[in-house]
């Protein structure tokens, strides 16, 4: 699998792949966030999911895929400090702000900055045509946080703190999605990147924050549908940012980021489709916007 994954690099058939694999995971990104922020409290559901998948993890990282090389040990330290901040920021803003509006906001701040940051230290380039789909899309992103943020009646006195974190979140999105593309890039199998990323970060920080928080709470969640929940979220965390990874190391990251974030449209569709949301021409026409920038920016390239 791994040789297989390497021999289509910088191939047409592994911009292809690469397609394919950043919508799966925008889709599964969209299931990944409505997990999250669900029927319980943010940092609960988050310290199930990274302990679920950093336990699924460990026997791959261990026994199964190659250990990872001595420069390796500097980059996973360094992507273990962005993404307990990235954790932060996530929860901050979940607790504060209603999903439907706080989730746009941190989707369409990434892009926009992983796009800068792959040029940087990729030395990507966009075309004109491509800067004009990312302005399309982030148009459409943040059009529908601004019609969600009209309408909702949950969380308003709180309401502007959550949009700065969701700002800081997107940042940290954009930052992350641009080091661990470094990081797959850096070692020469892309598995031992994932395993062993997800068995460092799943059992670190946010399970002992969840653990916390339980302990201190009057009427904490019954463990079993928690737990449940975090089978779930880890079982979609490992294909999602597996996803995300593997496009990122066959096909430029700035392009990848943007796709990604088509994510805000499955978000909408599986409101509308599975929780029986109300969609209306509006959101129609904005998630429409969304996949038009996407379009332009693999159809410029």
């Amino acid at each position: 699998m791994s040789s297989w994954i390497t021999s289509l690099e910088g191939t047409e058939a592994g911009h292809v792949a690469a397609l394919g694999l950043a919508l799966m995971a925008a889709f599964l990104h969209a299931v990944f966030g409505a997990l999250q922020k669900g029927r319980h409290d943010p940092w609960m559901s988050r310290g199930a999911i990274d302990f679920c998948y950093g336990a699924m993890a460990a026997p791959f990282a261990l026994f199964v895929v190659p250990w990872p090389e001595p420069h390796m040990w500097v980059i996973f330290a360094g992507a273990y400090v962005i993404h307990v901040a990235y954790k932060i920021c996530q929860a901050m803003t979940y607790t504060r702000g209603a999903y439907t509006v706080v989730y746009p906001v941190v989707r369409g701040t990434g892009p926009l900055f992983a796009v800068i940051g792959a040029g940087l230290v990729f030395g990507e380039r966009f075309t004109g045509g491509q800067w004009a789909g990312v302005a399309v899309l982030l148009a459409g992103i943040y059009g529908l946080a601004v019609y969600n943020l009209r309408t909702v009646t949950l969380q308003r006195e709180t309401m502007v703190a959550a949009l700065g974190f969701a700002v800081l979140t997107g940042l940290f999105v954009a930052l992350y999605t641009t080091y661990d593309a470094y990081g797959i890039r850096a070692t020469a199998d892309p598995f031992t990147f994932l395993a062993w990323f997800f068995f460092i970060d799943g059992l670190g920080f946010a399970p002992w924050v969840a653990m916390l928080r339980y302990r201190r709470m009057a009427e904490p969640p019954a463990l079993g549908p928690l737990m449940a929940r975090g089978m779930i979220g880890g079982v979609v965390a490992f294909f999602s940012f597996g996803a995300i990874m593997l496009a990122t190391r066959l096909d430029k990251v700035g392009e990848a980021a943007v796709l990604r974030e088509t994510s805000t449209v499955f978000a909408a569709l599986i409101g509308w489709l599975l929780l029986g949301e109300r969609v209306g021409p509006r959101r129609l026409a904005l998630m429409a916007l969304i996949a038009a920038g996407a379009v332009i920016v693999e159809m410029a390239g």
